[in-house]
Protein backbone atom coordinates (compact mmCIF):
# COMPACT_ATOMS: atom_id res chain seq x y z
CA UNK A 1 0.00 0.00 0.00
CA UNK A 2 1.30 3.00 -0.83
CA UNK A 3 1.95 5.76 1.89
CA UNK A 4 0.06 9.32 1.17
CA UNK A 5 3.15 11.03 0.38
CA UNK A 6 4.05 8.40 -2.37
CA UNK A 7 0.60 8.92 -3.80
CA UNK A 8 1.44 12.70 -3.81
CA UNK A 9 4.61 12.21 -5.33
CA UNK A 10 3.03 10.35 -8.18
CA UNK A 11 0.39 12.54 -8.67
CA UNK A 12 0.09 13.96 -12.36
CA UNK A 13 -0.34 18.11 -11.64
CA UNK A 14 -1.69 20.31 -14.36
CA UNK A 15 -0.04 23.92 -14.70
CA UNK A 16 -1.91 26.10 -12.19
CA UNK A 17 -2.86 28.13 -15.07
CA UNK A 18 -5.29 25.45 -16.61
CA UNK A 19 -6.68 24.90 -12.69
CA UNK A 20 -7.52 28.98 -12.80
CA UNK A 21 -9.17 28.18 -16.19
CA UNK A 22 -11.54 26.04 -14.86
CA UNK A 23 -13.24 28.64 -12.64
CA UNK A 24 -13.06 31.34 -14.91
CA UNK A 25 -9.80 33.08 -13.84
CA UNK A 26 -7.16 33.86 -16.27
CA UNK A 27 -3.30 34.60 -16.53
CA UNK A 28 -3.73 38.06 -15.66
CA UNK A 29 -5.41 37.67 -12.69
CA UNK A 30 -2.64 34.89 -11.37
CA UNK A 31 0.79 35.47 -9.70
CA UNK A 32 2.67 32.68 -10.39
CA UNK A 33 4.86 30.52 -7.81
CA UNK A 34 6.83 28.20 -10.00
CA UNK A 35 4.07 25.93 -12.39
CA UNK A 36 2.03 24.60 -9.76
CA UNK A 37 1.20 27.21 -7.06
CA UNK A 38 -0.34 30.58 -7.68
CA UNK A 39 -1.55 33.62 -5.57
CA UNK A 40 -5.09 35.70 -6.26
CA UNK A 41 -4.27 39.25 -7.38
CA UNK A 42 -6.04 42.05 -5.65
CA UNK A 43 -7.53 43.03 -8.79
CA UNK A 44 -8.79 39.75 -9.41
CA UNK A 45 -10.99 39.74 -6.39
CA UNK A 46 -12.28 42.62 -6.70
CA UNK A 47 -13.64 42.14 -10.35
CA UNK A 48 -15.35 39.06 -8.98
CA UNK A 49 -17.07 40.66 -6.19
CA UNK A 50 -20.31 40.97 -8.31
CA UNK A 51 -20.43 36.87 -9.06
CA UNK A 52 -23.06 35.20 -7.35
CA UNK A 53 -22.17 33.18 -4.41
CA UNK A 54 -22.27 29.60 -4.22
CA UNK A 55 -23.34 27.84 -1.72
CA UNK A 56 -21.33 27.40 1.48
CA UNK A 57 -20.46 23.98 3.15
CA UNK A 58 -18.74 23.87 6.96
CA UNK A 59 -16.84 20.71 7.29
CA UNK A 60 -16.34 19.98 10.96
CA UNK A 61 -15.54 16.73 12.99
CA UNK A 62 -16.21 15.33 16.76
CA UNK A 63 -13.44 16.09 19.00
CA UNK A 64 -10.17 14.53 17.70
CA UNK A 65 -8.18 11.40 19.37
CA UNK A 66 -5.12 9.80 18.51
CA UNK A 67 -7.37 7.42 16.44
CA UNK A 68 -7.74 9.86 13.46
CA UNK A 69 -10.74 11.34 11.98
CA UNK A 70 -10.36 12.77 8.50
CA UNK A 71 -11.78 15.83 8.39
CA UNK A 72 -9.92 17.25 5.75
CA UNK A 73 -9.07 14.40 3.73
CA UNK A 74 -13.16 14.48 4.11
CA UNK A 75 -13.08 17.61 3.06
CA UNK A 76 -11.13 17.16 0.01
CA UNK A 77 -12.65 13.91 -1.11
CA UNK A 78 -16.31 15.30 -1.02
CA UNK A 79 -15.10 18.16 -3.39
CA UNK A 80 -13.58 15.90 -5.77
CA UNK A 81 -16.80 14.19 -5.62
CA UNK A 82 -19.11 17.23 -6.01
CA UNK A 83 -17.18 17.55 -9.20
CA UNK A 84 -17.51 13.94 -10.60
CA UNK A 85 -21.08 14.59 -10.65
CA UNK A 86 -21.00 17.17 -12.47
CA UNK A 87 -21.18 20.15 -9.90
CA UNK A 88 -18.74 22.91 -10.05
CA UNK A 89 -16.88 22.78 -6.57
CA UNK A 90 -14.24 24.90 -4.78
CA UNK A 91 -12.59 24.07 -1.66
CA UNK A 92 -11.06 26.89 0.86
CA UNK A 93 -8.76 25.31 3.69
CA UNK A 94 -6.00 26.40 5.80
CA UNK A 95 -2.09 26.06 5.50
CA UNK A 96 -0.38 23.72 7.48
CA UNK A 97 1.77 25.11 10.44
CA UNK A 98 5.15 23.79 11.05
CA UNK A 99 4.86 23.15 14.45
CA UNK A 100 2.73 20.04 14.20
CA UNK A 101 4.32 18.91 10.71
CA UNK A 102 7.33 18.63 12.75
CA UNK A 103 5.90 17.82 16.04
CA UNK A 104 2.91 14.98 16.30
CA UNK A 105 0.61 15.41 13.89
CA UNK A 106 2.70 15.09 10.19
CA UNK A 107 1.49 17.42 7.17
CA UNK A 108 -2.27 18.42 6.51
CA UNK A 109 -3.28 18.10 3.62
CA UNK A 110 -5.75 15.57 3.01
CA UNK A 111 -4.30 12.06 2.73
CA UNK A 112 -4.62 8.67 0.21
CA UNK A 113 -6.43 9.84 -2.79
CA UNK A 114 -7.96 12.84 -1.15
CA UNK A 115 -5.50 15.31 -1.28
CA UNK A 116 -3.99 18.51 -2.57
CA UNK A 117 -1.04 18.98 -4.08
CA UNK A 118 1.79 20.16 -4.02
CA UNK A 119 1.82 18.15 -0.89
CA UNK A 120 5.19 19.19 0.18
CA UNK A 121 4.95 22.21 -0.58
CA UNK A 122 1.62 22.91 1.31
CA UNK A 123 3.17 21.37 4.34
CA UNK A 124 6.62 23.27 4.23
CA UNK A 125 7.43 26.49 3.54
CA UNK A 126 4.92 27.16 0.67
CA UNK A 127 4.43 30.40 -0.62
CA UNK A 128 5.75 32.23 2.72
CA UNK A 129 2.51 33.51 4.31
CA UNK A 130 3.31 31.87 7.66
CA UNK A 131 7.15 33.19 7.86
CA UNK A 132 5.61 37.01 6.70
CA UNK A 133 2.84 36.71 9.25
CA UNK A 134 5.66 35.81 12.03
CA UNK A 135 7.94 38.94 10.99
CA UNK A 136 5.07 41.03 10.74
CA UNK A 137 4.55 39.99 14.52
CA UNK A 138 8.37 40.24 15.27
CA UNK A 139 8.97 43.17 13.44
CA UNK A 140 5.80 44.75 16.28
CA UNK A 141 7.53 43.18 19.27
CA UNK A 142 11.11 45.02 18.56
CA UNK A 143 9.49 48.22 17.53
CA UNK A 144 8.04 48.39 21.17
CA UNK A 145 10.80 47.05 22.76
CA UNK A 146 12.82 49.74 21.33
CA UNK A 147 10.46 52.21 21.88
CA UNK A 148 10.88 51.49 25.67
CA UNK A 149 14.48 51.40 25.30
CA UNK A 150 14.46 55.30 23.59
CA UNK A 151 13.01 56.87 26.77
CA UNK A 152 9.56 55.28 26.87
CA UNK A 153 8.25 58.57 25.26
CA UNK A 154 4.71 56.14 25.65
CA UNK A 155 4.78 55.64 29.24
CA UNK A 156 4.35 51.57 28.50
CA UNK A 157 4.57 49.59 31.75
CA UNK A 158 6.48 46.92 31.06
CA UNK A 159 4.64 44.19 33.47
CA UNK A 160 1.43 45.14 31.39
CA UNK A 161 2.67 44.04 27.62
CA UNK A 162 0.62 41.79 26.31
CA UNK A 163 2.05 41.25 22.55
CA UNK A 164 5.08 37.91 22.23
CA UNK A 165 7.21 37.25 19.78
CA UNK A 166 6.42 34.03 17.72
CA UNK A 167 8.11 31.19 15.58
CA UNK A 168 6.24 29.01 13.76
CA UNK A 169 7.95 25.54 15.75
CA UNK A 170 6.53 23.67 18.65
CA UNK A 171 9.27 24.44 21.18
CA UNK A 172 8.40 25.24 25.02
CA UNK A 173 11.56 26.25 26.02
CA UNK A 174 10.62 29.47 24.35
CA UNK A 175 7.21 29.74 26.74
CA UNK A 176 8.68 32.04 29.24
CA UNK A 177 12.28 34.09 28.80
CA UNK A 178 13.53 36.95 29.91
CA UNK A 179 14.75 39.48 27.19
CA UNK A 180 16.93 42.50 27.59
CA UNK A 181 19.74 41.29 29.34
CA UNK A 182 23.34 42.30 28.99
CA UNK A 183 23.28 45.56 30.10
CA UNK A 184 21.95 48.82 29.18
CA UNK A 185 22.48 48.75 25.50
CA UNK A 186 20.79 45.56 25.21
CA UNK A 187 17.10 46.84 25.88
CA UNK A 188 15.20 47.07 28.66
CA UNK A 189 15.34 43.39 30.95
CA UNK A 190 11.30 41.74 31.04
CA UNK A 191 9.88 38.58 31.49
CA UNK A 192 8.54 37.76 27.51
CA UNK A 193 7.76 34.20 25.84
CA UNK A 194 7.05 33.13 22.47
CA UNK A 195 3.71 31.81 21.19
CA UNK A 196 3.30 29.82 18.08
CA UNK A 197 2.52 32.07 14.62
CA UNK A 198 -0.42 30.67 13.77
CA UNK A 199 -1.83 32.10 17.57
CA UNK A 200 -0.31 35.51 16.42
CA UNK A 201 -2.98 38.21 15.81
CA UNK A 202 -1.36 39.13 12.89
CA UNK A 203 -2.29 35.57 11.41
CA UNK A 204 -6.06 36.56 12.76
CA UNK A 205 -6.40 39.42 10.97
CA UNK A 206 -5.01 38.49 7.98
CA UNK A 207 -7.72 35.71 7.89
CA UNK A 208 -10.77 38.20 8.72
CA UNK A 209 -8.98 40.88 6.23
CA UNK A 210 -11.35 41.65 3.42
CA UNK A 211 -9.37 43.68 1.83
CA UNK A 212 -5.45 44.99 2.30
CA UNK A 213 -6.88 48.34 4.04
CA UNK A 214 -9.12 46.50 6.39
CA UNK A 215 -5.91 44.84 7.05
CA UNK A 216 -4.09 47.89 7.67
CA UNK A 217 -6.28 49.28 9.96
CA UNK A 218 -6.84 46.21 11.57
CA UNK A 219 -2.99 46.49 12.05
CA UNK A 220 -2.95 49.84 13.66
CA UNK A 221 -6.10 48.53 16.07
CA UNK A 222 -3.94 45.58 17.62
CA UNK A 223 -3.21 46.24 21.43
CA UNK A 224 0.64 45.77 22.12
CA UNK A 225 0.64 46.55 25.81
CA UNK A 226 -0.71 49.38 28.09
CA UNK A 227 0.70 52.69 30.09
CA UNK A 228 0.72 53.47 33.40
CA UNK A 229 -2.60 54.90 33.61
CA UNK A 230 -3.91 52.21 32.29
CA UNK A 231 -4.55 52.83 28.93
CA UNK A 232 -4.22 50.73 25.87
CA UNK A 233 -1.11 51.21 23.89
CA UNK A 234 -1.27 50.19 19.88
CA UNK A 235 0.32 49.05 16.89
CA UNK A 236 -0.70 52.50 15.43
CA UNK A 237 0.92 54.31 18.79
CA UNK A 238 3.93 52.58 18.35
CA UNK A 239 3.73 53.90 14.44
CA UNK A 240 4.48 49.93 13.45
CA UNK A 241 1.09 49.76 11.24
CA UNK A 242 2.80 50.98 7.84
CA UNK A 243 5.54 48.32 7.83
CA UNK A 244 3.49 45.69 9.26
CA UNK A 245 1.04 45.86 6.22
CA UNK A 246 4.31 46.21 3.47
CA UNK A 247 5.32 42.92 5.20
CA UNK A 248 2.23 41.23 4.20
CA UNK A 249 1.62 42.33 1.42
CA UNK A 250 1.61 39.05 -0.73
CA UNK A 251 0.63 37.21 2.19
CA UNK A 252 -3.05 38.54 2.22
CA UNK A 253 -3.61 37.21 -1.59
CA UNK A 254 -5.13 33.52 -1.56
CA UNK A 255 -3.05 30.50 -2.77
CA UNK A 256 -4.55 28.48 -5.46
CA UNK A 257 -3.66 24.95 -5.83
CA UNK A 258 -5.41 21.63 -6.73
CA UNK A 259 -6.75 18.32 -5.24
CA UNK A 260 -4.67 15.12 -7.20
CA UNK A 261 -8.15 15.30 -9.88
CA UNK A 262 -7.27 18.94 -10.32
CA UNK A 263 -10.12 20.19 -8.16
CA UNK A 264 -9.11 23.72 -7.36
CA UNK A 265 -8.67 24.62 -3.91
CA UNK A 266 -7.59 27.59 -2.32
CA UNK A 267 -5.19 27.30 1.11
CA UNK A 268 -4.38 30.40 2.81
CA UNK A 269 -4.71 31.21 6.28
CA UNK A 270 -3.62 28.64 9.36
CA UNK A 271 -4.97 29.61 13.02
CA UNK A 272 -5.11 26.50 15.41
CA UNK A 273 -8.87 26.22 16.57
CA UNK A 274 -7.66 25.34 20.21
CA UNK A 275 -5.81 28.68 20.61
CA UNK A 276 -6.71 31.14 18.23
CA UNK A 277 -10.34 31.35 15.71
CA UNK A 278 -9.42 27.98 13.59
CA UNK A 279 -10.72 29.52 10.05
CA UNK A 280 -9.31 30.34 6.44
CA UNK A 281 -9.24 33.79 5.17
CA UNK A 282 -12.52 35.44 4.56
CA UNK A 283 -10.99 36.32 1.43
CA UNK A 284 -10.21 32.76 0.43
CA UNK A 285 -13.84 31.48 1.51
CA UNK A 286 -15.47 34.66 -0.85
CA UNK A 287 -13.39 33.59 -3.58
CA UNK A 288 -14.09 29.92 -3.46
CA UNK A 289 -17.94 30.95 -3.32
CA UNK A 290 -17.87 33.43 -5.68
CA UNK A 291 -15.91 30.88 -8.33
CA UNK A 292 -17.82 28.05 -7.37
CA UNK A 293 -21.37 26.47 -6.95
CA UNK A 294 -20.89 24.84 -3.95
CA UNK A 295 -17.57 26.15 -1.35
CA UNK A 296 -16.10 23.43 0.61
CA UNK A 297 -14.09 24.52 3.73
CA UNK A 298 -13.33 23.39 7.05
CA UNK A 299 -12.69 24.40 10.93
CA UNK A 300 -10.32 23.25 12.96
CA UNK A 301 -10.63 20.04 15.67
CA UNK A 302 -14.00 19.78 16.72
CA UNK A 303 -17.27 21.71 16.49
CA UNK A 304 -16.74 22.40 19.76
CA UNK A 305 -13.95 24.34 18.41
CA UNK A 306 -13.76 24.96 14.95
CA UNK A 307 -17.58 25.53 14.13
CA UNK A 308 -17.79 27.66 17.16
CA UNK A 309 -15.69 30.20 15.95
CA UNK A 310 -16.73 29.66 12.47
CA UNK A 311 -19.89 30.42 13.17
CA UNK A 312 -20.14 32.87 15.99
CA UNK A 313 -17.17 35.12 14.71
CA UNK A 314 -15.81 34.06 10.80
CA UNK A 315 -19.61 34.20 9.79
CA UNK A 316 -20.58 37.11 12.04
CA UNK A 317 -17.80 39.30 10.62
CA UNK A 318 -17.80 38.77 7.06
CA UNK A 319 -21.51 38.65 7.10
CA UNK A 320 -21.33 34.82 5.99
CA UNK A 321 -24.71 32.13 5.86
CA UNK A 322 -23.47 28.32 5.87
CA UNK A 323 -25.96 26.39 4.07
CA UNK A 324 -25.22 23.24 5.78
CA UNK A 325 -22.27 21.29 8.13
CA UNK A 326 -20.81 18.14 7.44
CA UNK A 327 -19.57 16.43 10.79
CA UNK A 328 -16.85 13.67 10.30
CA UNK A 329 -16.18 11.27 12.79
CA UNK A 330 -14.62 7.11 12.65
CA UNK A 331 -16.00 4.10 14.23
CA UNK A 332 -12.44 4.21 16.01
CA UNK A 333 -12.76 7.20 17.40
CA UNK A 334 -15.58 7.11 18.80
CA UNK A 335 -14.95 3.59 20.58
CA UNK A 336 -11.71 5.64 21.90
CA UNK A 337 -14.71 8.13 23.22
CA UNK A 338 -16.40 5.46 24.83
CA UNK A 339 -13.48 4.50 26.79
CA UNK A 340 -11.63 1.81 24.66
CA UNK A 341 -7.88 1.56 24.31
CA UNK A 342 -6.01 2.57 21.00
CA UNK A 343 -4.44 -1.00 20.96
CA UNK A 344 -7.97 -2.76 20.70
CA UNK A 345 -10.13 -0.21 18.39
CA UNK A 346 -9.93 -2.71 15.84
CA UNK A 347 -12.28 -5.22 17.75
CA UNK A 348 -15.88 -4.67 17.98
CA UNK A 349 -17.18 -3.27 20.57
CA UNK A 350 -21.18 -1.88 20.71
CA UNK A 351 -21.19 -0.63 23.96
CA UNK A 352 -18.80 1.37 23.82
CA UNK A 353 -19.33 2.70 20.60
CA UNK A 354 -22.47 3.27 21.74
CA UNK A 355 -21.00 5.47 24.41
CA UNK A 356 -18.58 7.20 22.14
CA UNK A 357 -21.62 8.13 20.18
CA UNK A 358 -22.74 10.45 22.65
CA UNK A 359 -19.72 12.72 21.77
CA UNK A 360 -20.93 13.10 18.21
CA UNK A 361 -24.96 13.45 19.05
CA UNK A 362 -23.70 16.69 21.25
CA UNK A 363 -22.16 17.94 18.31
CA UNK A 364 -25.08 17.25 16.67
CA UNK A 365 -27.55 19.11 18.78
CA UNK A 366 -24.88 21.92 18.59
CA UNK A 367 -25.41 22.54 15.26
CA UNK A 368 -28.70 22.44 15.21
CA UNK A 369 -28.96 25.55 17.34
CA UNK A 370 -27.50 27.04 14.98
CA UNK A 371 -30.47 26.67 13.15
CA UNK A 372 -28.27 24.49 10.33
CA UNK A 373 -28.66 21.30 8.89
CA UNK A 374 -26.26 18.93 9.13
CA UNK A 375 -24.81 15.01 7.67
CA UNK A 376 -22.81 12.72 9.71
CA UNK A 377 -19.60 11.43 7.38
CA UNK A 378 -17.94 8.50 8.39
CA UNK A 379 -14.89 7.85 7.51
CA UNK A 380 -14.45 4.30 6.96
CA UNK A 381 -11.60 1.88 7.90
CA UNK A 382 -11.93 -1.74 6.75
CA UNK A 383 -11.86 -3.03 10.50
CA UNK A 384 -15.69 -1.06 11.25
CA UNK A 385 -18.21 -4.10 11.26
CA UNK A 386 -21.59 -4.07 9.62
CA UNK A 387 -22.91 -4.33 13.43
CA UNK A 388 -21.22 -1.08 14.50
CA UNK A 389 -21.99 0.87 11.12
CA UNK A 390 -25.91 -0.18 11.79
CA UNK A 391 -25.83 1.30 14.92
CA UNK A 392 -23.95 3.98 14.31
CA UNK A 393 -26.55 4.82 11.47
CA UNK A 394 -30.02 3.79 13.94
CA UNK A 395 -28.48 6.94 16.76
CA UNK A 396 -28.17 9.49 13.53
CA UNK A 397 -31.08 9.19 12.07
CA UNK A 398 -33.48 9.21 15.03
CA UNK A 399 -31.42 12.44 15.39
CA UNK A 400 -33.08 13.12 12.29
CA UNK A 401 -29.42 13.13 10.71
CA UNK A 402 -28.47 11.71 7.42
CA UNK A 403 -25.42 9.39 7.72
CA UNK A 404 -22.81 8.42 4.38
CA UNK A 405 -20.15 6.29 4.46
CA UNK A 406 -17.09 7.76 2.86
CA UNK A 407 -14.13 6.22 1.34
CA UNK A 408 -12.57 9.12 -0.17
CA UNK A 409 -8.98 7.97 1.47
CA UNK A 410 -9.11 4.83 -0.34
CA UNK A 411 -11.02 5.95 -3.62
CA UNK A 412 -10.51 9.85 -3.70
CA UNK A 413 -13.92 11.13 -5.63
CA UNK A 414 -15.85 7.66 -5.64
CA UNK A 415 -15.46 6.92 -2.46
CA UNK A 416 -17.17 10.43 -1.78
CA UNK A 417 -20.24 9.95 -4.24
CA UNK A 418 -22.56 8.45 -1.61
CA UNK A 419 -21.53 11.78 0.86
CA UNK A 420 -22.01 14.16 -1.96
CA UNK A 421 -25.29 12.78 -2.70
CA UNK A 422 -26.57 12.83 0.63
CA UNK A 423 -25.28 16.42 1.01
CA UNK A 424 -26.87 17.25 -2.33
CA UNK A 425 -30.10 15.90 -0.88
CA UNK A 426 -30.03 17.75 2.36
CA UNK A 427 -29.34 20.86 0.94
CA UNK A 428 -32.37 20.59 -1.87
CA UNK A 429 -34.88 19.61 0.96
CA UNK A 430 -33.33 21.41 4.14
CA UNK A 431 -33.55 24.80 4.74
CA UNK A 432 -30.53 26.79 6.76
CA UNK A 433 -31.76 29.86 8.78
CA UNK A 434 -28.18 30.64 10.30
CA UNK A 435 -27.69 32.82 13.68
CA UNK A 436 -25.08 33.01 15.98
CA UNK A 437 -25.64 31.02 19.67
CA UNK A 438 -25.50 34.43 21.38
CA UNK A 439 -25.81 38.11 20.84
CA UNK A 440 -22.86 40.72 20.82
CA UNK A 441 -24.72 42.81 23.51
CA UNK A 442 -24.55 40.45 26.03
CA UNK A 443 -21.69 40.93 28.75
CA UNK A 444 -18.69 39.03 28.27
CA UNK A 445 -18.99 36.38 31.36
CA UNK A 446 -22.87 35.83 30.04
CA UNK A 447 -21.06 35.46 26.24
CA UNK A 448 -18.75 32.91 27.61
CA UNK A 449 -20.92 30.82 29.64
CA UNK A 450 -23.19 30.80 26.97
CA UNK A 451 -20.85 29.19 25.08
CA UNK A 452 -19.70 26.88 27.89
CA UNK A 453 -23.38 25.58 28.56
CA UNK A 454 -25.05 25.43 25.20
CA UNK A 455 -21.68 24.22 23.46
CA UNK A 456 -19.52 22.43 25.47
CA UNK A 457 -22.65 20.92 28.21
CA UNK A 458 -20.64 22.80 31.17
CA UNK A 459 -22.56 23.53 34.55
CA UNK A 460 -21.13 26.71 35.05
CA UNK A 461 -18.05 28.75 34.78
CA UNK A 462 -15.53 30.08 37.34
CA UNK A 463 -13.69 33.13 36.73
CA UNK A 464 -10.14 34.27 38.29
CA UNK A 465 -9.79 37.40 40.04
CA UNK A 466 -7.38 38.69 37.26
CA UNK A 467 -9.69 37.98 34.40
CA UNK A 468 -12.74 39.38 36.85
CA UNK A 469 -10.76 42.41 36.75
CA UNK A 470 -10.06 42.29 32.86
CA UNK A 471 -13.81 42.29 32.17
CA UNK A 472 -14.40 45.07 33.65
CA UNK A 473 -11.87 47.11 32.45
CA UNK A 474 -12.19 45.89 28.89
CA UNK A 475 -16.25 46.74 29.30
CA UNK A 476 -15.02 50.11 30.14
CA UNK A 477 -12.82 50.55 27.22
CA UNK A 478 -15.58 49.47 25.25
CA UNK A 479 -14.44 46.27 24.49
CA UNK A 480 -17.74 44.21 26.07
CA UNK A 481 -18.94 44.20 22.68
CA UNK A 482 -16.69 41.70 21.15
CA UNK A 483 -17.66 37.92 20.09
CA UNK A 484 -15.09 35.39 22.14
CA UNK A 485 -12.59 33.23 21.40
CA UNK A 486 -12.48 30.63 23.68
CA UNK A 487 -9.22 29.05 24.31
CA UNK A 488 -9.29 25.22 25.38
CA UNK A 489 -8.52 22.07 24.62
CA UNK A 490 -9.39 20.53 21.78
CA UNK A 491 -9.44 16.91 23.10
CA UNK A 492 -12.50 17.15 25.13
CA UNK A 493 -15.98 18.96 25.23
CA UNK A 494 -14.72 20.31 28.31
CA UNK A 495 -11.43 22.18 29.87
CA UNK A 496 -9.92 18.97 31.16
CA UNK A 497 -8.47 17.02 28.24
CA UNK A 498 -8.92 13.79 29.85
CA UNK A 499 -12.72 14.10 30.10
CA UNK A 500 -13.66 11.93 26.74
CA UNK A 501 -17.57 11.23 25.46
CA UNK A 502 -19.76 13.50 26.49
CA UNK A 503 -19.01 14.66 30.14
CA UNK A 504 -21.09 16.04 32.56
CA UNK A 505 -20.72 17.98 36.01
CA UNK A 506 -17.81 20.17 34.98
CA UNK A 507 -17.09 23.41 35.25
CA UNK A 508 -15.13 25.50 33.02
CA UNK A 509 -12.41 27.70 34.67
CA UNK A 510 -11.25 30.91 32.81
CA UNK A 511 -7.52 31.95 33.94
CA UNK A 512 -6.94 34.58 31.35
CA UNK A 513 -8.58 37.27 29.05
CA UNK A 514 -6.71 38.75 26.06
CA UNK A 515 -7.93 41.28 24.09
CA UNK A 516 -7.81 40.79 20.09
CA UNK A 517 -9.15 44.52 18.79
CA UNK A 518 -7.76 43.98 15.61
CA UNK A 519 -9.23 40.68 15.19
CA UNK A 520 -12.35 41.45 16.39
CA UNK A 521 -12.29 39.45 19.47
CA UNK A 522 -11.52 38.47 22.86
CA UNK A 523 -9.35 35.49 23.52
CA UNK A 524 -10.41 33.54 26.96
CA UNK A 525 -7.84 30.99 28.58
CA UNK A 526 -9.31 27.95 29.75
CA UNK A 527 -7.69 25.06 31.65
CA UNK A 528 -3.96 24.66 30.95
CA UNK A 529 -4.18 25.43 27.22
CA UNK A 530 -0.62 26.89 25.83
CA UNK A 531 -0.38 28.89 22.72
CA UNK A 532 3.13 27.25 22.27
CA UNK A 533 2.98 23.38 21.85
CA UNK A 534 5.71 20.90 23.08
CA UNK A 535 7.37 18.25 21.16
CA UNK A 536 6.69 15.35 21.91
CA UNK A 537 9.54 12.34 23.09
CA UNK A 538 9.85 11.14 19.19
CA UNK A 539 8.87 14.42 16.82
CA UNK A 540 7.71 13.53 13.73
CA UNK A 541 11.00 15.13 12.11
CA UNK A 542 12.85 12.16 12.96
CA UNK A 543 11.64 10.15 10.05
CA UNK A 544 11.75 13.13 7.69
CA UNK A 545 14.96 13.07 5.15
CA UNK A 546 15.29 14.34 1.47
CA UNK A 547 17.67 11.96 -0.85
CA UNK A 548 20.41 13.32 -3.18
CA UNK A 549 17.78 13.78 -5.71
CA UNK A 550 15.85 15.66 -3.78
CA UNK A 551 13.01 13.32 -3.41
CA UNK A 552 11.54 13.90 0.68
CA UNK A 553 10.55 10.89 2.63
CA UNK A 554 8.61 10.63 5.90
CA UNK A 555 6.83 14.08 5.47
CA UNK A 556 3.06 11.71 6.07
Amino acid sequence: MLTDVEIAQSAKMKPIKEIAQKVGLDEDDLELYGKYKAKISLEAITKLKNNKDGKLILVTAINPTPAGEGKTTTMIGLSQALNKLGKKSVVAMREPSLGPCFGVKGGAAGGGYAQVVPMEDINLHFTGDIHAITTANNLIAAMLDNSIQQGNPLDIDTRQIVWKRVVDLNDRALRHIVVGLGGKVNGVPREDGFDISVASEVMAILCLATSLEDLKQRAGRMIVAYNHAGEPVTVDDIKATGAVTLLLKDAIKPNLVQTLDHTPVFVHGGPFANIAHGCNSVMATNLAMKLGDYAITEAGFGADLGAEKFLDIKCRQAGLNPDAVVIVATVRALKMHGGVAKKDLSEENLDALRKGIENLEKHIENIAKYNLPSVVAINAFPTDTEAELQLLNEICQAKGVDVAISKVWAKGADGGIELAEKLLEVLETKEAHFSPIYDLDLSIAEKIKTIAKEIYGADDVTFTKKVFNKMKKYEAQGLGNLPICVAKTQYSLSDDPTLLGRPSGFVVEINDLIPNTGAGFLVAISGDIMRMPGLPKVPAAVNMDIDEKGKIVGLF
